[in-house]
């Protein structure tokens, strides 16, 4: 999982930019290219997209567009493209903000920050009858808490988190035991019927944890 992914072409200023965020404390990224972002997110989880307009390649715009066909992840446009219409443009695409070039890195600062407080500090993640409890690591349905191993809680969070979106079987293996991990990639089968025991009315016909055959698998 990384905080936050910079798509930024000009290597001065994407180097002082995550140089500056990492002194932060946040886990940083940069790439120079749409294209190499996009790779980023078929990898793994991004949280924050930092987002340059004139790319070499696939522009910015195209970038934001295609990134908000799958997530949700909140985008920030950083751009030297300063007309209403570029502005009004990546709005339109999903951007959730757009900074002009040169900008203050106080600011940009703060508009990050404001981010994660709205998107991810939420203490508690409530869909139906699941709710998970992100600081004690506890899952309840029912009202009732569940018994789950750490993967297991990691597993059925990442799918709440990502509700309605077909995950590959690759991308939510790699996101919970990582791409050195040792295990097989049959275990994540075999823990999504662990989940389905323990959440499903009736697991053999599950209603929230889906399979998406030749996929993934989906949260409902």
């Amino acid at each position: 999982m990384t905080d936050i992914l910079i798509v930024e072409d000009n290597k001065e200023i994407g180097n002082l930019l995550r140089d500056f965020l990492k002194a932060e404390g946040y886990t940083v990224q940069l790439v120079e290219s749409g294209e190499e972002a996009l790779a980023c997110f078929s990898a793994e989880i991004i949280r924050l997209l930092v987002l340059d307009i004139m790319l070499p390649g696939i522009d910015g715009f195209a970038v934001c567009s295609k990134i908000r066909e799958q997530y949700n992840t909140p985008i920030i446009v950083v751009s030297a493209k300063v007309g209403k219409e570029d502005k009004i443009n990546g709005l339109l695409l999903g951007a959730d903000d757009y900074i002009e070039k040169p900008y203050d890195i106080d600011i940009l600062l703060a508009k990050i920050k404001g981010v994660f407080k709205r998107s991810y500090n939420s203490d508690k993640l409530i869909d139906g009858n699941i709710m998970l409890d992100r600081i004690q690591a506890r899952a309840y349905c029912n009202d009732m808490e569940l018994s789950l191993t750490s993967k297991e809680y990691n597993l059925l969070l990442l799918m709440v988190e990502n509700k309605g979106r077909t995950l590959k079987k690759e991308w939510i293996f790699n996101n919970i035991w990582g791409f050195d991990s040792f295990s097989e990639p049959q275990t994540l089968t075999v823990h999504i019927k662990w989940l389905r025991e323990k959440i499903e009315e009736d697991p053999k016909n599950p209603k929230r944890l889906l399979t998406v055959w030749g996929v993934g698998y989906r949260f409902e």
